[in-house]
């Protein structure tokens, strides 16, 4: 799947900064578990900020979504997937949320429809916990489909 870049110094708070990678790789293994998006066998490894994924997506969407959770951790600069990955998936599109965004703005932005944006919501629903809780430098996912 490739390098995905992200904002370190912004998202979930799970370690401090002098926490030894083998810590922060257990958290950030942990985090993604909680609202495990479909990956079997996941091993995760932290290095300077650099997270890599390795394991068995179910679907694409899985493993975008493990991708998107590592990523949107303070601390994480980059996260590197090394996985399986369905075939045939409906094309995504990733967006990076800027200041003044809302769900319904980016869904008229990429649908022409505001109120397309429980669309976007679904879609994400492992890195937004609430629609009206966005922040700038969060990645999200769109679907083209």
């Amino acid at each position: 799947m490739g390098l995905f870049d992200f904002a370190k110094n912004i998202g979930d708070k799970l370690f401090g900064d002098e926490e030894e990678p083998v810590e922060q790789s257990k958290k950030i293994k942990s985090h993604l578990e909680k609202d495990n998006p479909g990956i079997a066998d996941l091993e995760v490894s932290v290095n300077e900020g650099v997270v890599s994924l390795k394991g068995e997506a179910e679907s694409g969407a899985a493993l975008e979504k493990a991708v998107l959770l590592a990523g949107n951790v303070q601390g994480v600069e980059k996260v590197m997937a090394v996985t399986v990955k369905t075939p045939d998936e409906p094309p995504v599109e990733y967006y990076e949320i800027v200041s003044g965004d809302t769900l319904s703005g980016i869904a008229k932005k990429f649908y022409g429809d505001a109120m397309e944006y429980p669309r976007l919501f679904e879609a994400n629903r492992e890195v937004i916990k609430d629609p009206d809780l966005i922040y700038p430098g969060q990645k999200i996912r769109i679907p083209t489909d």
